[in-house]
């Protein structure tokens, strides 16, 4: 897989690479995410973070050849009311990429966090979360 756009999920969200080139991953304007109140559902913005975090794995590893990613964890903070396009943001702390290839190579799998910020087209920050993934070499998984 070259891109977690290309899950049949995503592309049913139309969950999209970025436009703006400093940022990972964008969910379009659209009423279709809207809820009650009128702006972004709580379950959009959790999908855009979730394939937000894949995504960021997926580029930072070189795809998934050899290897099973799971998602184990996800925990957010929803921080202001969302409007418009939706964009995000992953990061990694210091070495955990190091960590993790370390413990592909040693054991066959691990862990691994990942930050993804999400934010509208005002610039709000609308979302902070912390996706963790359970990662196995394919033979590991089998």
């Amino acid at each position: 897989m070259n891109t977690v756009t290309d899950l049949p999920f995503n592309r049913l969200l139309d969950i999209q690479p970025a436009d703006d080139a400093t940022k990972l991953l964008q969910l379009p304007a659209g009423g279709q995410y809207l809820n009650h109140l009128g702006t972004v559902h709580a379950s959009a913005l959790l999908a855009l973070a979730e394939a937000s975090s894949g995504e960021f794995l997926l580029r930072s590893l070189g795809g998934t050849d050899g290897i099973v990613p799971v998602v184990r964890r996800l925990e957010a903070k929803f921080r202001k009311p969302a409007n418009g396009v939706i964009t995000s943001a992953a990061s990694v702390a210091d070495h955990a990429l190091d960590e993790l290839r370390a413990g592909l190579a040693g054991k066959g799998r691990g862990l691994i966090s990942v930050n993804v910020e999400l934010h509208d087209d005002s610039g709000a920050h609308v979302l902070s979360a912390t996706v963790e993934w359970f990662i196995a070499t394919s033979k590991e998984a089998s």
